[in-house]
């Protein structure tokens, strides 16, 4: 039995969950425990969901087992959308800018389930979603950015051009030391990556645009995206040619 399939059965025994998911959360530590917070959405409802949600960073600060519970309510809310309750997607929205790294990371999960089910109506929320703050946007981007997402060419040239528009936004961007913005050039840094090797010839070359750029922090991010394996296992002279750019 997979390890999910013990944390099923024992959700599926218990009345009141809240103890055993504290105990078995991970937290604090460095790895929180996913397989247990797929689990959770999958058998939650909306209910316990919101009722999780409802824990704030005061209640909950980052890295202590009670985050476990709010992180888990907002991976749920992605099933409920994926099910068809689109209202939730505003829910993620405002989460999308939560002060805690793991609840951000929640809503990219989230949204992921969003797009295993609806991968072309995920595309046009995130059209949305980043014409608004840069966490929103590196929500949108981390949230689109995942393999398994990326099976279609004309969905990927979708994601792509997103990846594009976010980019060109940066060089608006005035306050480069927020904790937003800073959110944002990391997620970029392989986002990138992880939509070029899903159409090559198609991402190289959008990709490349942007290698004359002067702006400071997309050159930084480009550069951390040649740093990926995926690239170079892809077309490892093409990532040399990128790099000796800036030699």
């Amino acid at each position: 039995m997979t390890k999910a399939g013990e944390y099923r059965l024992i959700l599926q025994s218990l009345e009141d969950w809240d103890g055993y998911l504290l105990a078995e959360s991970g937290l604090p530590g460095p790895r929180g425990n996913l397989e247990l917070a797929q689990v959770v959405a999958d058998m939650g409802d909306r209910q316990l969901f919101e009722r999780y949600i409802a824990y704030t960073p005061d209640r909950a600060p980052v890295n202590s087992p009670l985050e476990f519970l709010p992180f888990c309510g907002t991976v749920g809310l992605g099933r409920l959308v994926a099910e068809g309750d689109r209202a939730l997607l505003k829910t993620l929205r405002l989460l999308a800018s939560d002060p805690r790294w793991r609840m951000r990371e929640a809503v990219a999960m989230a949204l992921q389930r969003f797009g295993e089910v609806a991968m072309d109506d995920l595309i046009v929320e995130m059209q949305a979603w980043i014409q608004g703050t840069p966490w929103e946007q590196r929500a949108a981007a981390a949230g689109l950015c995942e393999p398994r997402l990326l099976g279609q060419a004309r969905q990927v040239r979708a994601v792509l051009r997103i990846l594009d528009e976010i980019t060109a936004s940066i060089e608006q961007v005035e306050e480069r030391r927020s904790e937003g913005f800073l959110a944002l050039r990391k997620g970029l840094g392989y986002c990138w990556s992880v939509a070029v090797v899903a159409l090559p010839e198609e991402g190289k070359a959008l990709m490349e645009k942007w290698i004359g750029n002067p702006d400071k922090d997309i050159q930084w991010i480009l550069r951390e995206n040649l740093k990926k394996n995926r690239l170079a296992r892809m077309d490892a002279l093409w990532v040399e040619k990128l790099q000796g750019a800036w030699k």
